[in-house]
Order: C-alpha cells, then sequence, then structure tokens
C-alpha cells in the first residue's frame, strides 16, 4: 500500500505551501502561551511569582547602588482581581531604560555578566507584566525616580507579544515622595490560597537578606522585618570563565573570538587562574593527548658488552680522531647519567654533545653527523640485545623475535606493576609481546611516541595474547596498572602547539586541549565575582527570625561547574520555639533568593533526604529522608550561573559538583549540631546526678548530726567536689563600718574556667579588690568580674559595703550542670 508520505513529492508546490506556513515568533508570544514555565500556572502561584520577582528586582538595583533596601510590598483586593504594589528605595531607572525592563522579556544587563546576582535571564518582571496584561486587561502602572532627579517618571504599559516591545499608553512626569526608587502596580487574576508561600518567601527573604527591611500588608496579615544588620553583600566583580568544567562548544567560540596568536596567549587572556606556569602546565597536559608520549628507554648499564663510544666513533666520518672522540664520549657520557631517555631527550643530548665540541675542537658537526649518531645510539638502546638474558623466543605465539632490551624493560615494568601472584613466566610472556609491539612499531614510530589510548591498546593486545596462548587471566586491573607504570616513565615531548588559527575550527585538536585543561590542577576560581552571606550573617538571619537554643553555620569554598564558580553554604536552628512536630524544616536559596516551590525535584533536598541525621542526633524515622524534631535547615547556593531546573528558578537542578558540596556544607554545620546535643544529653544526665545528690546528702548530713550530736555538716562543697563542679560562694562579715563581701570562687572542674560575675547591690560599694569594675544603673550597682580559674585553685572578689545593703548575684560563663551557688546574705 503507498503511504500518504511517499507520494507528497508527486504534488507540486506542496514545499512551496509549506514554507509558507512556516514563521518566527517572539519569546514574549512564545512565554505568553506557556506562561506556567516561568512559574504563572494558577492564580495563587502567580501572585507569589510576581511578588518574587519584583522584590528580587529591588534588592538587587539597591545593592549594586550600595544602599541598604527598604522594600514595601502590598497586596489589595480589587473586586476579581488582586492589585500588587512593590516599592523600593534603590537607585531608579532612568527614562529610556525603564520601558524595556519592564515591557520587553531577555532584556537585561547580567546575563553575560560572571558575577552572582539575584536576576540572570532579564525574564522575570516582564513576566509579571504580561501575566497580568494577559488575566486582567490592564496596564502596569510604573513610577520611578533616579537620584538628584527634581520629579519622578511615570509610565503605563503592556508588552507587545508580537515583537516581544513594550507598548506605552501613558508617559509623564509626576512628584513623589520618595527621593529615589521604584514603584511598581500590577492587577492580576489570582487567590491567597498560597498564602503560606507568600508568607514563607518574605520571611526567608528576610533570614538571607539580614540587611534588609521588609514589610509585607496583605487583606489578612501585615509582617515587617526589620535589619539584623547595616552591612550590604560584598561587592561583586565580574570574571573571566574557570578552565574546570567549560565546555567544548564555548571553547570553540571562544577560539574564534579571541585576539590572541598564541595558546597559552589564549589561555591568560581568556581564562581566569591561568598564569603563565598553569598555561603551560595546560599545553603540556594538551601535547600528551595531542602528540602523545615518547618512551624513555634505560641505557645500558656499565657491565653490558655494549660501547655507545664506538658506536658513535664508527657512525662519524671525517671529523678527526680527536674531535670525533670527544663527541662520542661527551654522548655516551650524558646517555649513561639518565636512568632512561626518549628520543627526543637524545636529539637535544647529541645537539648539545655537537655544540660543545665544535666550540672547543672548531670542528663542524653538521645535521648529517647529527642524525647519523642519533640514529646509532638509539638502534644500540632499543635493538641491541639483553645480556643478562638467556631465553630464546619461538615467535610462533605473538612473542617478540628477538629477545631485546625492551623485554627486560618492559618486563620490569610489568613485573612492579602487576600482582605477586602472577608467575613469573607469564609476565616475562606479557613483556615479550609488549617489547614485540614496540618493535614492531618501530619501523613507522621510530620515536616510539604513543597516545596513553594507543598504549593501553597495546597493553590489551599483550594480554590477550597471553590470556590465549598460557591460558592465564589477564584482568582490568593489571592491564589499568601496567598501563599507568609505562605512561609514569614516558616523556612529554617537545613539540610546539598549534597556533590559535590552527586550532580554530578543529574539534579534535579542541577537544584535546579542553581535556588538557580538564587535567591539571588550577587553583579554585576568585570568590570576589560571589557574594555569600557568611557563617556570621547566616546565623544573625536565622537568631533573628527563629526562636531557637542553637545555631550553626557554615560556608564552603568556591568550587567550579560549567566553568562558573560557586559557593555552597548552610546553616542550622534547633530548639526553643521552633515546632518539635512532625519533619524538620528545610529553607533553599539560591543567589539569597527564596525557593518556594518545586521542593521535591530540587538538589537541596534530595541531599538532605540522603544524609543519615541519626549521625547528627535528631529523629530520622526509616534511616532516610526528612528528618524530625524542632530544627530549621538552610542551604544556600551562590553562583555566577545557578543551574535552576526550569526558566521559573523553583529549583536547583542534580549537578553532582553541587550536590557534593551542598553535602559538605550541612555536614559541617551539623558537626557542631551534633556536638551540641551530645553535650545537652550529658548535661542532662549531670543534672540528673546532681539532682539524686541534692536529695541523698541533706538526709545523710541530717543523720550524721543526729548520731554526732553535732551541728549539720555544710553539703554545698561536698556537692561541688563529687560533681566536679564549680562553686561560687559569697561570705558576708561584719565590720564597723558596714559589712566586708567576698565572693569565693573554687575550681573542682579538670579544666580552666572563665567566667563572669555580677553582683548587683543595692547600696555603692567601696575598696573593690583588683580586676573588678563596677558600674551605678537606677539606683543598683553592678559589681563586674571575669576571673580565669585553673583547676583545684580559687579565686575571691572583695569589696566593703553599708549594712543596709542587698545582693543579687549572677554567674555566666559555666553551664548551670556544672555550676553551684551558694548566695548567703
Amino acid at each position: 500500500m503507498t503511504s500518504f508520505q511517499s507520494t507528497l513529492g508527486d504534488e507540486p508546490g506542496i514545499a512551496e505551501e509549506l514554507a509558507e506556513n512556516q514563521q518566527a515568533i517572539s519569546i514574549a508570544e512564545f512565554f505568553e502561551k506557556n506562561k506556567h514555565m516561568l512559574g504563572f500556572d494558577s492564580g495563587a502561584r502567580g501572585l507569589v511569582t510576581a511578588v518574587k520577582e519584583a522584590v528580587d528586582n529591588a534588592l538587587d538595583a539597591a545593592e549594586e547602588a550600595g544602599i541598604l533596601p527598604d522594600i514595601y510590598v502590598e497586596i489589595q483586593e480589587d473586586g476579581d482581581y488582586y492589585r500588587l504594589i512593590v516599592e523600593d528605595n534603590g537607585p531608579g531607572i532612568t527614562k529610556e531604560s525603564l520601558p524595556k525592563v519592564f515591557g520587553k522579556l531577555l532584556y537585561g544587563s547580567r546575563f553575560h555578566a560572571r558575577e552572582q546576582s539575584r536576576g540572570q535571564q532579564g525574564i522575570g518582571i516582564s513576566a509579571a507584566v504580561l501575566y497580568a496584561q494577559l488575566t486582567s486587561g490592564k496596564p502596569a502602572k510604573i513610577t520611578s525616580r533616579t537620584q538628584g532627579a527634581s520629579e519622578a517618571e511615570y509610565f503605563e504599559l503592556i508588552v507587545d507579544t508580537d515583537n516581544n516591545e513594550p507598548e506605552i499608553s501613558v508617559e509623564e512626569t509626576t512628584s513623589w515622595d520618595r527621593p529615589h526608587g521604584t514603584r511598581i502596580e500590577l492587577e492580576m487574576e489570582g487567590n491567597m490560597r498560597a498564602r503560606q508561600q507568600l508568607h514563607d518567601y518574605i520571611k526567608h527573604t528576610a533570614v538571607v537578606n539580614p540587611h534588609a527591611r521588609l514589610e509585607l500588608r496583605e487583606p489578612s496579615a501585615h509582617f515587617k522585618f526589620e535589619r539584623a544588620t547595616d552591612q550590604l553583600p560584598e561587592e561583586t566583580e565580574e570574571i573571566r570563565p574557570h578552565p574546570h568544567g567549560v565546555e567544548l562548544g564555548t571553547v570553540m567560540k571562544m577560539l574564534s573570538a579571541t585576539d590572541s596568536q598564541t595558546v597559552s596567549g589564549f589561555l591568560q587572556e581568556e581564562f581566569t587562574r591561568v598564569g603563565k606556569k598553569t598555561a603551560e602546565s595546560i599545553i603540556d597536559a594538551f601535547r600528551d593527548r595531542h602528540y602523545g608520549r615518547e618512551m624513555r628507554w634505560r641505557p645500558p648499564a656499565t657491565h653490558e658488552d655494549i660501547d655507545l663510544r664506538d658506536a658513535v666513533t664508527a657512525a662519524t666520518a671525517n671529523k678527526g680522531a680527536e674531535a670525533t672522540a670527544a663527541f662520542a664520549d661527551a654522548i655516551a657520557d650524558a646517555v649513561d647519567e639518565r636512568d632512561r631517555i626518549a628520543h627526543h631527550e637524545l636529539l637535544a643530548v647529541v645537539d648539545a654533545a655537537a655544540e660543545d665540541v665544535e666550540a672547543e675542537h672548531g670542528t663542524t658537526f653538521g645535521d648529517t653527523v647529527r642524525e647519523n649518531a642519533v640514529d646509532v645510539v638509539w638502534r644500540t638502546l632499543v635493538e641491541a640485545p639483553d645480556p643478562d638474558s638467556d631465553r630464546e623466543a619461538d615467535g610462533d605465539d605473538g612473542t617478540a623475535p628477538d629477545e631485546s632490551r625492551l623485554v627486560a624493560d618492559c618486563y620490569d615494568l610489568a613485573d612492579e606493576a602487576t600482582s605477586t601472584r602472577k608467575d613469573d613466566e607469564i609476565v616475562h610472556a606479557f613483556a615479550e609481546r609488549l617489547a614485540g609491539r614496540f618493535e614492531d612499531e618501530r619501523a613507522e614510530n621510530v620515536r616510539h611516541r604513543f597516545t596513553r589510548t594507543q598504549l593501553r591498546e597495546y597493553v590489551d593486545r599483550a594480554a590477550d595474547l597471553t590470556e590465549e596462548y598460557d591460558d592465564v587471566a589477564f584482568g582490568e586491573t593489571a592491564r589499568e596498572n601496567v598501563t599507568e607504570a609505562i605512561w609514569d616513565v614516558m616523556a612529554t615531548v617537545p613539540d610546539d602547539p598549534p597556533l590559535v588559527r590552527e586550532l580554530d575550527g578543529d574539534r579534535d585538536a579542541t577537544s584535546d586541549l579542553v581535556d588538557g585543561m580538564r587535567a591539571t590542577d588550577i587553583m579554585a576560581p576568585p570568590t570576589r565575582c560571589l557574594a555569600p552571606i557568611t557563617d556570621d550573617l547566616i546565623q544573625a538571619g536565622l537568631e533573628k527570625e527563629f526562636d531557637a537554643d542553637f545555631y550553626s553555620a557554615a560556608t564552603r569554598d568556591a568550587e567550579v561547574h560549567g566553568g562558573d564558580p560557586f559557593i555552597v553554604e548552610a546553616g542550622i536552628a534547633y530548639g526553643g520555639e521552633i515546632d518539635a512536630e512532625g519533619s524538620a524544616e528545610v529553607m533553599r536559596f539560591a543567589n539569597r533568593v527564596p525557593l518556594v516551590y518545586q521542593r521535591g525535584a530540587c538538589a537541596t533536598t534530595d541531599v538532605v533526604k540522603s544524609i543519615g541525621w541519626r549521625n547528627y542526633g535528631l529523629d530520622q524515622p526509616g534511616g532516610s529522608g526528612l528528618p524530625n524534631g524542632p530544627a530549621v535547615i538552610m542551604v544556600h547556593v551562590a553562583s555566577t550561573n545557578v543551574p535552576f531546573t526550569s526558566e521559573s528558578k523553583d529549583a536547583v537542578a542534580n549537578v553532582p559538583e553541587i550536590e557534593d558540596e551542598i553535602e559538605l556544607a550541612i555536614r559541617e554545620a551539623a558537626r557542631d549540631l551534633k556536638s551540641y546535643l551530645n553535650k545537652r544529653r550529658s548535661m542532662q544526665k549531670r543534672r540528673k546526678k546532681q539532682n539524686v545528690l541534692g536529695k541523698i546528702l541533706p538526709e545523710m548530713a541530717e543523720k550524721v548530726a543526729e548520731v554526732t550530736e553535732r551541728p549539720e555538716p555544710d553539703i554545698d562543697d561536698a556537692i561541688a567536689r563529687i560533681m566536679n563542679n564549680v562553686l561560687v560562694e559569697r561570705h558576708i562579715e561584719e565590720n564597723g563600718d558596714g559589712r566586708a563581701v567576698s565572693v569565693v570562687v573554687e575550681n573542682h572542674s579538670g579544666t580552666t574556667e572563665s567566667l563572669e560575675v555580677t553582683d548587683i547591690v543595692s547600696a555603692e560599694p567601696r575598696n573593690l579588690s583588683d580586676g573588678a569594675t563596677v558600674v551605678e544603673m537606677d539606683g543598683e550597682w553592678f559589681v563586674k568580674w571575669e576571673p580565669d580559674v585553673s583547676s583545684d585553685d580559687e579565686a575571691a572578689l572583695e569589696y566593703e559595703v553599708p549594712d543596709d545593703a542587698s545582693f543579687d548575684l549572677d554567674v555566666k560563663g559555666v553551664e548551670s550542670e556544672k555550676l553551684t551557688v551558694t548566695d548567703s546574705q
């Protein structure tokens, strides 16, 4: 049966008809029909996404201008729609740029910049404008005033989706009470079913942006989040790409665009962390892959019946006996001094010998003489028989036809690299076959120059023949070990690399260069392009928004993915007022932006679930998944190019390099949590033991007093000694002018303790002992003393007060479970 497709060519004009239906579409038109890709897939989520895009832009703008952000967000119900208003105190937007910033998709300043920013694609805020006009039919209303301007600019506009250009309906100047900043007002279909996500976004933004002041007003709630610091994030600088992780296609494009002529110049000019020395290392790695290495054979030992002097002398004609002998001696001595020598190294030896003899004897040793000397010495090295061997090769099973010195060299390398369980005869048979492969190659490849791939092929061939003829397994590990042992003794060749114009368009050679870049040890990229939150500010943000008992934070060093540097940070808050029911709360961030959707599709969530939290003191049913308990786990990924799973930027992709750093950052913070929980459990046991003693000892003291008919002994000192506590006692004695007060610290623990002792006195103290200070406040005197008391030592604070004074003793610096305080007045 004839198919319809097979008859298409018979219909005249069908191709032309199909071509007429082909047409380009604008990016705005595409997202008009695919708004779900940008996070506007429902009324509830669309409202949250619009808030997110506007707040992110406001934070970026204020920080770039060096302004501490003040951002106001308001959501109003307006009939069938919601009105979103976002105001900031940023630098404002110029009249010329404003329409394109809000009315043109893929318009921005950050897409090509390798530095950290919240926005990257130039889609977000213009997509919010597009969503508003699609659902309400109303334009965006934007007011902006730049610093120093007398009036603000006011626009009403929509996105022309056919041309991806702003369509302005109102453009005028207006007065505005803000000295500088931007205000956007959007009306859109929406609902508040995602109220919790909205609140989470604002709260989490406050956590990772402790320098910002945020206010949210919506129909049923009003929140203010004050800034916790006046310290702006570090200013970032754009950097060049890092050689690790950069893709082949990108390097090919860079080679076409560069002004550099040499590969070394290209590497130093176009990449970060590449200086002259690093460039040479990369070029060496490129040489290994592009040209291959040359085998370095062992020269003959002095006891071998091989005389390189005679060989060179015989090959050198018409240069005079004295000059010829000097030439031969210089070559033989230089070769003898080396453990191994490659062909290009022999060339250098012969050239150096010729030049030295020419200078001393005035006899010229031209190219032909030098080539003859190189040839005879090299043939002597690789063809001469091994005088220590009495083996005879049969040549019928793939072994070398002659027992050359190459066999002995290959044998030693293979014997050292393979397991001791392999029989000596088997290793020797393998070495013969491998040496035979080198011999076979010599006619075509006199220098024995091979890539690592070619070398592995030779090893595999010799191993296959050994398995076939000797019926002995020669496994993958043995093959790889032998390959590595031989590759290690081979020498990188000195050939000049191709010029950039020769590399341009050569995919294979460029691939070798990229592999060489990845194989070279290169410093991590500079972090000046990134603005991590830092440990201190992560902890400050957590403390500001969560009332917990414990906080920890960790910031990792910069790593590289796809040529882009990134830093991962983690923080943990535990206990206190954090909800103890259910799973721990996981807060995800990318470039200081909270990720409130697609939690299950995010690398951060996957890593948190994969960690064994029981090792860190948290309950984890089944040993996997999110831990239970009163904990908040936050992770921040800062990068010049965060790999999101989609254009809506809701989840970080599962990139192995980033996942590894997320895990290490979380574990670093979790180790502090483990120490805290272990210590807390230890203190709980200590407290329990101390409570038992507190019940038993008074009864014992009472019984002892009853039996001995003496006063009850003071048991406070006994509890402190038994528990190895720090004992703080106040002693008061009457004197003629009032009372003498002595606060004594006895350290019964095993370490030096640093205390902060404050005695609050109702009357002015006098005659304070050294080291004490006093401050009067509201009719009370605070006597402060900070002693360092060694183990089994004591210290005393002394002062005098009037008779009618009262006291209140406060001691800090030692856990309550390790402290015994007796405050007699």
